[in-house]
Formats: C-alpha cells, structure tokens, sequence
C-alpha cells in the first residue's frame, strides 16, 4: 500500500482521523477532507509526522461542486487516488412524529448523498487505471434500526445498498466496494451521554464494552489493502456483538 493515496471525508477527527492514522502507517499519502478547514489542514499536519504526504481540504461532501474540487485537487497534488473512505456523517435525531423536514433532509445529504457524490468522482478515476477501494461507514442502525434515529437508520440502509450495487457495476475494473458497520463506538459523541444511557447501550453489547474508532480504522485498512482483492459487495460489523 506504501504509496497509494486515500481520501477521507470527514477525517478531522474521531474515526476518520484514526482511519487516516492507520493508513499512513502503512506508508498511504492522506487527504484529509472536513467540513473544518483547520481542522482538516491540522489533522494532515498532525499525519505528516508520519513520513507520508497529507494535505487538509475543506467539502461539503453533499455539494456537487465543492467534491469535484477537492478531487481535482487531489489529482493535482498526488497524480492518482486509490483508496476513497467516506466516513462524512452527522446525526439530527428525534422521533419521527416530531422530527423536521430539514433535519430528514440535512443528514440524507451529508450521510448518503455525500457517498454518492464522492462514489461518483471516484469511480471516473479508479476505472480509468483498473484500480480502486472504496470503503463506506454505515452503521448498525441500518441493520437494527433505532428509536429517533429514522433519517440516520435510513441514511446508512441506503449507503448498504449503494455499496451492493457500486461493487457489481465495477467489479470488471477491478474497483472493490465495501462497507462497514460500527456499533456503539466511544468518540466525541457518545462522550457526553449519560452514565445511565451508556449503562443501558452497554447491555445490549455481548462484549460489554463500546468500540473503538482504532477497532473501525482496523476493518477499513484491511478493506483498504490488497489482503481483500477477492472480497467486494460485503460489510464487516464492527459492534461487539450486538447485532449477529
């Protein structure tokens, strides 16, 4: 993989920053895209240090327009890209009967219509070298469903789909497509839940314990690398059991 160039959406921090740290421990030059500008541009520096090439860009992954920038930008600086991850995603959570059309709409576009729009400048560039990864980060939400959660369950449903029918239009280009699922991960925001609610997510974890987002950066790499040339079309739960 030494050599090869990845991009990350929504990699500032959290599981797209480790995502980033791992493949640049294996010698994959980052571009690190986020919503935050310095964010972005402080999470490369940080990959640099490394001994790998990094650049920090600034998308709205749901904007046409600003994702075929950063792919030109990408281009531009490491002439090819191999790997894309498309970890961009927010939450607006509330029950249905109360939850506003623009909270439906806002994590539909950042969450699936981001994969798509990534998905879509990606397989323009790895099909023309017959040569690609494409990882997406759904959830268990979307195998399991959850109470308040129907814009991301459905967001994350729809990325498992798109994953199935990207990995069969081009499978014959040597391009793989796959996902994965985290459960209850420990990041920024599950820190600010109460104890009580992490007691009871905790219950429902066989092995009694949230992930990590290392744990999910782990099941991207190996997506990522040559180890998983045969395998497209499939997701890896990474959720301690909670959903089999």
């Amino acid at each position: 993989m030494k050599g090869q160039t990845a991009i990350i959406t929504g990699a500032g921090r959290g599981i797209g920053k480790a995502i980033g740290e791992s493949l640049a421990g294996r010698g994959v030059n980052v571009v690190v895209v986020d919503v935050n500008l310095d964010m972005a541009k402080e999470a490369a520096s940080d990959l640099e240090k490394l001994g790998i090439r990094s650049i920090g860009l600034k998308a709205d992954v749901s904007n046409s327009a600003e994702v075929g920038s950063l792919f030109e930008a990408a281009q531009k600086e490491f002439g090819k890209v191999e790997i894309l991850v498309n970890n961009a995603g927010i939450t607006r959570d509330g029950l249905i009967m109360r939850m506003k059309e623009e909270d439906w709409d806002a994590v539909m576009n950042i969450n699936l219509k981001g994969t798509f729009l990534c998905s879509r400048d990606a397989v323009k560039m790895m099909a023309k070298q017959r040569y690609g990864r494409i990882i997406n980060i759904a959830s268990v939400v979307a195998f399991m469903g959850n109470p308040g959660q129907a814009n991301y369950s459905a967001s994350k449903a729809g990325i498992v789909g798109l994953t199935k029918t990207l990995a069969k239009e081009y499978a014959s280009r040597s391009l793989t497509v796959n996902a994965v699922a985290p459960g209850f991960i420990a990041t920024a925001m599950t820190e600010v839940l109460a104890d009580n609610v992490k007691q009871e997510m905790m219950k429902s974890i066989p092995m009694s314990r949230f992930g990590t987002a290392q744990d999910v950066a782990n099941a991207v790499v190996f997506f990522a690398s040559p180890d998983s040339g045969y395998i497209t079309g499939q997701v890896i739960h990474v959720n301690g059991g909670m959903y089999m």
